[in-house]
Order: C-alpha cells, then structure tokens, then sequence
C-alpha cells in the first residue's frame, strides 16, 4: 500500500508565507544578519575543537576572519540566490569563496605573534562554516518547498513509466511542483526484485491495476527517452488498460516545455509549441518494409513522371523515386508554390539528378503530350487528384471534372505513347462510395481498368502499358489527414473536433503509400487493384487521446476538469462512413510482397465507361446535385450519395441528358471484365 505525505501544520504554512511575502532585499538582510552571528560562533567551535575549553578568538581576528567571509559569501551570490531553487553549484561555489577568505586571512596572520592561531583552526573553521551553510540553507528550502505547495492530499497522484534517469530526475522536479504528486516508479525492468528510486517504490507492470486502485493515480506520465515506436505503442496500449490519462515526456526539456505551455494555458494562452514525435507511435503497429528487389525495377535507369507532385503522397513519391536511379524525373502539379518547393528539394538533396517541373493541369491533354513528346516516358505514377471530402463534396464539379478527366487524360496518354507502366493513387473511400470524392476516385479506377483492358486488346500480344491502381487507406501527416488538423488544434488549445466517437479509420505512413505505389507498379500485370494490409483500424478518438498524450498533455473530461485539451463530438459529415473498406469484394490474393494483397474487381467495357463519361460531364454542366448523383448511380450501383438518389432515377436522368446532348443513352447494363 502507498501513502501521501500528511498535510503541513498551518502555523508553518503561515510562516513560510511571511517569509516568502518579505522582499529580496529584507530576505537578504535577514541571511545576512544570521551569517554575522553564526561565522564568528563556527570559528570559536574551531578553537574549542582544537585547543580545548581554554581557547578564545582576538576580537580583531574574529571581525577579520568574520569580515572576509561575508564578503567572499557575497561575491559567490550566495545573498542574491532564492533559497527555494538553490543547488548545490551554488553552495559548491560559496565554498571555494569561504576557502579563499580562509587562505587570505591565514596569510594575513601567518608571521603575526600577537594574534596566536591554533594549528588547524582555519581549517576546522572551514569545515564548521561550510556544514552550517549548507545545513541551514538545505533546511530552509525544504521548509519552503514543504509548505508552500499544495499538500499531497490536493495534488494530483502520478505514476512514472521508466525508472531511468529521466524517470529519477522527473520525480525529483515533480516533488517540487504544486499539481504533480509521484507516489511511484512502473518498469518491465524490475520484475521480481523489490526497489526504489529516489524514494519512491518500483513495481513491475503486472501490479499495474492493483497500484492504480490502491494509490487512486490519475495520471502515468511515460518517461522513455529514445525509445522506439514499437515499444512505445506497445506501452501505451497496456496503460491504456488502466483507464487513467498517459503524458508522455521524453526527457527534461520536455518537461520544461511542457511547464511553459501549463503556464500559457493557464493564462488563456495557447501552447505555442508542441514537441516533434515520429507518426510511427500514432500507428499501432510495425511500419510495413519494402522488398528491394521489387522497389526499383520500374524506376531505376528510367524516366518517371509524377502527377501531383507537390502534394504531400506526390512529393513523398518524388523523393522515393528521387533515392532510386531514375535517368530523368519529371514533376507535374497545378500549384506553382508546392511545384517550385519540391524541386528546389530535389536538387539539393540530389543534385546530379535530372529534374523537370511542368506546370498546369492534369486534365490538360496538350501539356501530356508535350511532356511526352520531350522525353520518353517510362513509368507514370497519377497522384495528382482532389482529396479533401468535405471541400469536393460543396464542388462536386470541380471534383468530379479534376479527379475524372485527370484520370482519363493520363490513362490516354499512357496508352498512346505505350508508356511501360501506369499506377493510379486511389482511396478507400472508392470501395462503396458514399460521398462525391469517393465517387471520382471509383470512377477514376474504372477509367484505369477500362484502360488496362483496352491496352491489351491493342496490343494483341505485343507491347502494351501495364495499368494498376493501389488503394490508401488514411495517410498520417498528409495534407488532408485529421493529424495536422489535430496538430493544430493542440495548438490553439483545442478542443479537438471528431466527428464520431465510432469512427475508426486504416491508417499508413507517407513512406509507406509511396513505397506501396512504387511496389504495385513492378508487381502489376494489368487491372489489377493492390491495397496494403494495415492490420486493425484505429479509432479516431483513440488517435486523438494519442496525439494528447504524446504533446505531453492531457484529456480534460468531465472526471478530469483540470485536464488540458478537450475532445469535442460535431457529428458526421454528409455521406461520411463510420468504418471504411478497402476491397470491394472478396477473393484478395497474396502478392510477391507478404504484406500487399491483389485483387481484379468488376469494371465496365472501354466504349460503355467512354458514353457514360461524356453524359457525366454533360451532366455537369446543368450543375444539378440530383442529376449528378443520379447519373454516378446509373454508373456504380454501389453509390449511396447523400440525396438518396435510387438506380431508378438513373433512366430520368439518362433522358434529360440525352435532351441536352441530343445523343442515345448509353446501356444502362454494366458488363463484369
């Protein structure tokens, strides 16, 4: 069983109060005036110690020696120092200065014989002096300390995770603080063997709910600098069996930084910094490794144009394919800013690399063919799409002409100038699309897959582009991902907005889409779709107490109102799923790589899609949100939009588009590949 400290002794608490209240200059007066009476009492136990009960100090020595050590104490700032925060680099260099007044007045009085030293004396005297010095200064900051913070009672119960010398030190800063109490040390390390720290007792993990019950701790702060992200995710998914809040602090600057923040918030401010952390401990699980001899065979030696390049999967893929060998890499983006920034990265991380930027849109046909037309192509990565569900689905034109369009211009292109290879950078918000963005993406797959079929029916046993598409799930640290989103939120002071407390997601790290994309080119043999294993999807709200934790905060909830950051519920968007899939059907296969599955799912024939394409973008044209939606239905079954448009309405609406058009509608049957 662990105890508190019992509560002080309210008439101490009042006089360290007073003492506290006094001004810098009265408490130095006050430390002053106790050093006069006290050194010339130290120096007459000096010659008691050495002479006997006979022994005396001449006054004239006695003022010397007393003179010259204020004056040294006074030089070592032992006057200026606040007591409460004194260490023992100030005591160590009060002491040197209280030896040199010891050194000057011996050499003073050396060859002096009316003033008679006992042998030793000075040096007892140092002794004597110094133990008092440190004795009542130590004496006086724990009377301070002990009775100016919040009793043990008042402050929060804390259990520290690692029992190192991050964990020792945070122990010893925490005893200090008004808010944190440490009751005791939890380390895998101490395993059958009973120990303490700094005071405090170390248990083992296993005694993890026994001590949280019996302690009533409310708070483990982890304190395992330069651990990796595997041991990390597997410590906070068993503290999170006890049901109490986990901080994390890698070290004592994180704790000061952490003070700052505590600080500002208290304040009204917002922490203005959060500490850096590596997404693989948001993950929950290994990152997925890459098998080399797939990961450069579309890429080395060859000519590579990325789509999209300046976003955050596009850049990631350049500076992949950049650390590959390509003879020659081209960029492709619609924003100057974003195109400008990765070059400039490029050339100065690899700067024999040949590198070109073209600016313009996806969909434009002519920029293609320019950029094909000056160099040969090898290997097309399409990255370059509209992404943020809530902002494509106010725009659904826009979203559907870029993402659309995009996706058939570069799919023509590559046939056209037989371009080896031709990966499409989908979503799992394909896989029964419930939003406009989710839509486009589909339909883009069914434009590559259409491409694919076309491409060897062509070729009739020759040449042929190989089109392939790979399927992300949500991307840490993109640009439209809920972690910079969440990143600042804690930053603004929160609260961080999820939508629902169900949601959960299949998460991934940048390097990993990329080097799934580059993988799924060398692996591909046309059609086919290749999505990632991700093991278990996360709960967003799990995530966001992750990403609390690791800022080195805490959850404020309605047990916990002096928590820090809120997590705040605003409901589901429109058209926006709980859970999402990756795969369509079943019948995933395994790949070459153990951790990639393949899968060939149903599409529509080349001539069919190319009809239903064109009176899609008729449709657009009217901008009618029911006719649009009616018209991807008629397209994909499978789409829920939010207007509950039914396959039904898809012949309404294939007859107001043939009135516009003036063209036949297209067979309403979908054909399997």
């Amino acid at each position: 069983m662990l105890y508190f400290t019992p509560s002080p002794v309210p008439l101490a608490r009042a006089l360290s109060e007073k003492l506290i209240a006094i001004s810098r200059a009265g408490k130095s007066l006050l430390m002053f005036g106790a050093d006069c009476v006290a050194l010339p009492l130290c120096l007459q136990l000096a010659l008691l110690a050495g002479a006997g009960a006979d022994a005396g100090a001449p006054p004239a020595l006695m003022l010397l020696l007393t003179a010259m050590s204020i004056a040294a104490l006074s030089m070592s700032d032992l006057y200026s120092a606040v007591v409460r925060y004194l260490d023992q680099r100030m005591l160590t260099i009060a002491g040197l200065g209280l030896g040199g007044a010891v050194l000057a007045v011996s050499a003073l009085t050396m060859d002096r014989d009316d003033q008679p030293m006992p042998s030793g004396a000075l040096f007892n005297y140092w002794l004597i002096a110094m133990s008092y010095l440190v004795a009542s200064r130590v004496a006086v900051r724990a009377f301070l300390r002990r009775h100016t913070r919040a009793p043990a009672q008042a402050r929060e119960a804390v259990a520290i995770y690692g029992a190192g010398d991050t964990g020792a030190r945070l122990a010893q800063a925490m005893r200090g603080d008004s808010r944190y109490c440490p009751v005791c040390f939890i380390d895998e390390k101490c395993a059958g063997e009973q120990r303490t720290v700094g005071g405090l007792r170390v248990f083992p993990p296993e005694r993890l709910g026994e001590i949280v019950a019996a302690s009533a701790i409310r708070l483990i702060v982890v304190a395992l600098p330069a651990t990796s992200g595997d041991r990390l995710g597997a410590v906070v998914r068993m503290l999170r069996t006890s049901g109490v809040s986990i901080k994390f602090l890698h070290g004592l600057l994180d704790l000061a930084d952490h003070a700052l923040r505590r600080q500002s918030m208290a304040r009204g401010a917002s922490p203005a910094h959060l500490p850096d952390f590596p997404l693989e401990q948001l993950l929950g699980r290994p990152p997925v490794q890459p098998d080399a001899a797939l990961f450069s065979r579309c890429v080395r030696g060859k000519s590579v144009l990325v789509t999209g390049a300046g976003g955050s999967i596009g850049s990631e893929l350049c500076r992949q394919v950049a650390g590959l060998g390509p003879r020659r890499l081209h960029l492709l983006d619609h924003s100057e800013y974003a195109l400008y920034t990765i070059r400039q990265e490029l050339q100065a991380s690899w700067p024999q690399l040949s590198v070109r930027a073209h600016l313009g849109s996806v969909c434009n046909e002519q920029l293609l063919e320019r950029v094909m037309q000056e160099d040969r192509i090898d290997t097309i990565y399409h990255a370059a799409a509209y992404k943020h569900v809530t902002m494509v689905e106010t725009n659904l034109v826009e979203g559907l002409r870029n993402n659309v369009v995009g996706a058939r211009a570069v799919a023509n292109i590559a046939a056209k100038y037989l371009v080896e290879t031709c990966v499409l950078v989908s979503s799992d918000k394909a896989v029964r699309p419930s939003t406009i963005m989710g839509a486009s993406k589909r339909l883009s797959e069914l434009v590559f897959q259409a491409a694919a079929q076309a491409s060897a029916w062509n070729a009739g046993g020759g040449r042929a582009t190989t089109f392939s598409m790979v399927r992300f799930g949500n991307v840490l640290g993109s640009s439209g991902s809920v972690v910079p989103l969440f990143r600042r939120q804690l930053q603004e002071g929160g609260p961080l907005t999820i939508t629902d407390a169900a949601m959960e997601r299949y998460f991934m790290l940048i390097p990993e889409a990329a080097q799934l994309v580059i993988q799924a080119g060398a692996m591909a043999e046309g059609g086919e779709v290749f999505v990632l294993d991700m093991g278990q999807p996360i709960r967003i709200v799990d995530l966001a107490r992750s990403m609390i934790a690791l800022a080195g905060l805490t959850e404020k909830t309605a047990e916990r109102p002096h928590g820090d950051i809120e997590i705040s519920y605003v409901g589901l968007f429109p058209g926006e799923k709980l859970q999402e899939e990756l795969l369509i059907a079943d019948g995933a296969e395994p790949s070459r790589h153990p951790r990639i599955l393949r899968m060939k799912e149903q599409a529509l024939p080349p001539a069919v899609l190319d009809q239903y394409i064109e009176l899609l973008l008729i449709t657009c044209g009217t901008n009618d949100r029911w006719l649009i939606e009616a018209m991807l239905k008629t397209i994909m079954s499978e789409f829920t939009p939010q207007t509950g448009a039914r396959a039904g309405d898809g012949e309404a609406a294939l007859r107001a588009i043939a009135q516009l058009s003036m063209a036949p509608p297209a067979p309403a049957q979908a054909q399997a590949s």
